[in-house]
């Protein structure tokens, strides 16, 4: 009897011990998820609490302005609020990049889908998701950057009003080599100060923002001549029909 007892106890051991290890794995997921919950939530608490920062005063820039600082050893910025920025400008950039940029929550989908049934490579970016890339993140088409961009878009959709997008849209644009905001590109194109632009200026300005290093607002191409004009007539639509109203007042 005391030998099949033995026998017995000799086998519960491993199973015994397989099972304290399945355990022990066990605890350790359940450990490593809290800790990932746990950051992921400090993650997002934090990305709160940036973009309510920026609510409330101006980005000091952001990653690509940096980088062109440090590659070209100067460049021409200076904040000016909403208030100075001629109204036709602001229209002129929505008429140019996003006309739908009050009716939307932060994506054009309808914009999207335009873009997937042609087959087309080019972006059907907003003014938000262009806000949140140049002030929180890096340029560059890699899907973290994108993952990232799409969050930050929807942030800033729900926690700034429109105007205070388009405000930071305005200023933190590229307009030429080292030249970004829209009061540098009005001094730097026509000696004059955003809150004087000219509707053609502002269509002008507006046009150069999808290719700033190779467009000129003060000696325009003959393409550059047609844009800046149908932009004038985009921007003069959306005053008529509303499609601006998120900005005025």
């Amino acid at each position: 009897m005391a030998r099949r007892s033995a026998k017995k106890k000799s086998k519960a051991r491993p199973r015994n011990a397989a099972n304290g290890a399945l355990m022990g794995m066990a605890h350790m997921l359940r450990r490593v998820r809290w800790w990932l919950l746990r950051g992921l939530a400090i993650v997002f608490v934090l990305s709160v609490v940036w973009v309510l920062l920026y609510r409330v005063i101006p980005p000091p820039g952001g990653i690509y302005i940096a980088q062109e600082h440090r590659r070209i050893g100067e460049i021409q910025r200076q904040w000016v609020p909403m208030d100075r920025i001629a109204p036709v400008m602001a229209r002129s950039v929505i008429a140019a990049e996003d006309a739908n940029f009050c009716l939307h929550w932060g994506f054009d989908m309808a914009e999207i889908r335009k873009v997937i049934a042609a087959g087309s490579t080019r972006g059907a970016s907003t003014l938000s998701q262009q806000t949140a890339k140049n002030v929180f993140l890096w340029h560059g088409r890699d899907w973290s950057r994108k993952a990232l961009e799409s969050g930050f878009t929807l942030l800033i959709e729900v926690l700034w009003p429109k105007s205070r997008i388009l405000e930071i849209y305005l200023n933190v644009a590229e307009f030429d080599e080292g030249v970004f905001g829209v009061e540098a590109a009005a001094q730097h194109y026509f000696r004059v100060s955003a809150t004087n632009l000219t509707p053609t200026q502002a269509a002008r300005l507006a046009a150069v923002l999808p290719a700033p290093k190779s467009r000129n607002a003060a000696n325009p191409s003959d393409f550059l001549r047609r844009r800046t004009a149908s932009i004038m007539d985009g921007a003069a639509t959306i005053a008529q029909d509303g499609r601006a109203d998120c900005i005025s007042g």
